[in-house]
């Protein structure tokens, strides 16, 4: 077929741009894309699944503890790799019986692979719940899943009644998992109930969910091959879903509604396709584009499991992207005219594009004509959800939040009721002795030190290496690992205690282990996020002035964008950091946001309201280059935007949501949580009331760009009918 110039009855040739010659050759070979589709899916999945996942929650060492693990490979082998915690807990005072069944216990642990050293059990004043230290040979990202498993299934056989057995530790957590939720169901279900509302037909509702569904499988494999080659986080594959779903569903949704407005103008299949591609797919490339480069930005923060989460995520968006406009003008294809087939009684809508006079023109006359007031409002709500944010403290979460029926949240839950909070979160102290013997007594004065320091519930007795030149001491916290008191002991350990126990002297003592890992790479990546937020405002400011030729517009996008963000981060803080309406989003122990999330919340959430912001502006654009009317141009924007905004607006929060409310890990209900807010206000608040209002206000200076800049920009554009 020719995949030029075409004319229907009662239209006029289109001129095809990229998109639309790339549509129109999908429309013309349909059955060999959806042949390729399925081959490629099949293809990769297979060998994906041959080779299995290779995850691996490595968050990578910074600082002190990164130093302490350095010395502890090269003076103590033996302790260079992860330990774990095997609890016992006795519902009467633990007896000799109980006693010989703990010791079979750990006499059965010790000779299993990757098992170095068990300690002798240490007993609680309480006298039921004892605990001994298992040493592994490798630090938790490089244990085989097989081998901690083995190590939990031998300790839990010698539980019975009257006796449990829990483990926790970070090489527990290897092979210890929460059961994956039905949030992704969710996600979809509600999905097609918003896109049944919306579209009224199920054939033209169901596309949308098939291209996303199809470009997450293709995603989801990709993830997994990479997780061989990158670090790849076990929570890498949810995270990927999320995104892919919420992007590859509004990224259809956009270009059905344009092919559905096409027929009812009068086009043929084909040519609907084309423009429906030549337009919104134009439009969704522009604004995919946005998303990756905004993902982009966490390659600087120099972190290896960042660096897999944005590859995999980047991959996740990429996939969806391509299969939208390469698979879904296939399908189109396929459905023709049908794609209204199947309708919901009384909720088919037109495809007409015209909403001058209706409720979104209304509603943005409303705004406009009271610019100040709405703005004012909207900006002041807005100020007060992201008030919370300084207050937002970064730390890795704890086992403390794992599912109750987790051995890890059995241990943790077991150790803190018997010991103190502390002791699942040891620090490891490693001291280089220089003068050997000499300094030992240095060592010796330090050890009295701790023992009265607030803070500190024990400490134990240094471990000298064979040449006596380096020691090793483990200090148990009061507080739980994610606590900010734990978060103050090391800084007080670091910056006072240790220098004035080693003043004038050649020791030189260093605050590690897993708890002031976090704590060190907490403050790394904070300190990282002005840059990531900086680089990724400035690129986008770059690129939405190239394609709207204005200042005012790419200022106002980063300011609105940074508005949405901020109430999104203070909505995580006010949830889970300080357990408001805690009951209602089943939050069982509140605690610090763990550090990438802000990260990965700022980089996702500012591509995609940059996908409302084109979307938008696009159209507002394109009335004002036909009329000069500012105002005009804003109500016909929003009028002809409104609609699918919102529909593709409620679609994202309900899947980002679904991992609120269907997921068990912790990290992805923040992370759902956050992002749901941020699209949520960016589309309220933001798109329908403080963009008119300011749009309003500035009036023809939205559309001012100096000449010399003019000069120098790149042209951009994305074309409209």
């Amino acid at each position: 077929m020719a995949t030029g110039l075409r004319q229907t009855a009662g239209s006029a040739p289109q001129r095809m741009n990229r998109p639309g010659r790339i549509g129109a050759w999908c429309y013309d070979h349909r059955r060999i894309v959806l042949a390729a589709w399925i081959i490629g899916l099949l293809a990769i999945a297979g060998t994906a699944s041959g080779l299995g996942p290779h995850f691996k929650d490595n968050f990578g060492g910074t600082g002190q503890a990164q130093q302490v693990q350095d010395i502890l490979h090269e003076q103590f082998p033996s302790r260079s790799g992860d330990s774990a915690r095997v609890v016992f807990h006795s519902s009467d005072p633990i007896d000799d019986a109980v006693t010989d069944r703990i010791t079979e216990a750990l006499n059965g642990i010790r000779p299993l692979p990757t098992v170095i050293s068990v300690s002798p059990p240490v007993r609680a004043d309480e006298g039921h719940t004892a605990f001994a230290t298992i040493q592994f040979d490798a630090v938790s990202a490089d244990l085989a899943k097989a081998d901690v498993q083995r190590v939990i299934d031998t300790a839990r056989s010698y539980a019975r009644p009257g006796l449990d057995v829990a483990l926790g530790g970070p090489p527990i957590s290897v092979a210890v998992k929460p059961k994956p939720g039905p949030s992704e169901a969710i996600g979809i279900g509600a999905a097609v109930l918003i896109m049944l509302v919306a579209f009224g037909s199920v054939v033209a509702m169901g596309l949308p969910i098939f291209v996303a569904l199809i470009g997450v499988g293709v995603g989801y494999a990709m993830v997994a091959l990479i997780s061989h080659l990158l670090v790849e986080p076990s929570f890498g594959p949810a995270l990927m879903a999320m995104i892919g779903l919420g992007v590859g569903i509004d990224y259809a949704l956009f270009i059905v509604t344009r092919y559905r407005q096409a027929l009812t103008d009068g086009l043929d299949p084909r040519e609907a396709v084309v423009r429906s591609m030549s337009t919104a797919g134009r439009a969704v490339l522009f604004a995919g584009t946005t998303v990756l480069i905004s993902l982009c930005g966490l390659f600087l923060v120099g972190q290896p499991f960042l660096d897999g989460l944005a590859v995999g995520t980047i991959l996740a968006v990429l996939t969806v992207l391509v299969a939208t406009v390469t698979l879904l003008p296939a399908l189109l294809g396929f459905a023709g005219r049908a794609v209204d087939r199947w309708h919901v009684p009384g909720l088919l809508r037109s495809g007409t594009a015209s909403a001058e006079r209706g409720l979104w023109w209304r509603w943005s006359r409303v705004v406009q004509r009271r610019a100040v007031l709405c703005g004012s409002a909207a900006l002041l709500a807005l100020l007060i959800l992201a008030l919370p944010t300084f207050a937002m403290r970064l730390a890795f979460s704890d086992s403390g939040n794992d599912p109750a029926e987790l051995t890890t949240r059995q241990a943790y839950d077991l150790l803190s009721d018997a010991f103190g909070p502390g002791f699942n979160g040891p620090l490891v102290l490693a001291a280089e002795l220089p003068g050997a013997a000499n300094d030992h007594a240095v060592l010796t004065g330090f050890e009295q030190r701790l023992a009265g320091l607030p803070g500190v519930a024990r400490a134990t007795a240094p471990s000298y290496n064979a040449s006596g030149d380096a020691a090793v001491v483990t200090v148990y916290p009061t507080s739980d690992p994610q606590s900010a008191d734990t978060a103050a002991l090391v800084d007080r350990l670091r910056n006072t205690v240790v220098p004035q126990a080693t003043a004038g002297t050649g020791v030189r003592i260093l605050v590690g282990g897993q708890t002031a890992a976090g704590t060190d790479e907490s403050a790394h990546l904070g300190m990282r996020l002005p840059w990531v937020i900086g680089l990724v405002i400035l690129l986008s400011f770059v690129l939405l002035m190239a394609v709207f030729r204005s200042v005012a517009i790419p200022l106002k996008a980063a300011a609105m964008n940074l508005l949405s963000i901020g109430a999104a981060y203070g909505a995580i803080v006010v949830v889970y950091q300080w357990g408001w309406l805690s009951s209602i989003f089943g939050v069982t122990r509140t605690g610090p946001i763990d550090p990438w999330i802000p990260l990965m919340m700022f980089t996702i959430t500012f591509g995609l309201s940059m996908d409302y912001e084109v979307f938008l502006l696009s159209r507002i654009q394109e009335e004002w280059r036909r009329r000069r009317d500012n105002g005009a141009a804003v109500a016909h924007g929003i009028a002809a935007t409104g609609r699918i905004i919102t529909a593709a607006a409620a679609i994202m929060v309900c899947v980002f949501g679904s991992f609120v409310i269907g997921d068990p890990l912790r990290t992805l209900n923040v992370f759902g949580l956050g992002l749901a807010v941020a699209i949520l206000v960016d589309a309220t608040l933001v798109r329908m009331i403080l963009v008119p209002a300011i749009m309003q206000l500035l009036g023809k200076a939205n559309w001012w760009l100096p000449r010399w800049l003019d000069r120098i920009t790149p042209h951009l554009a994305i074309e409209q009918e």
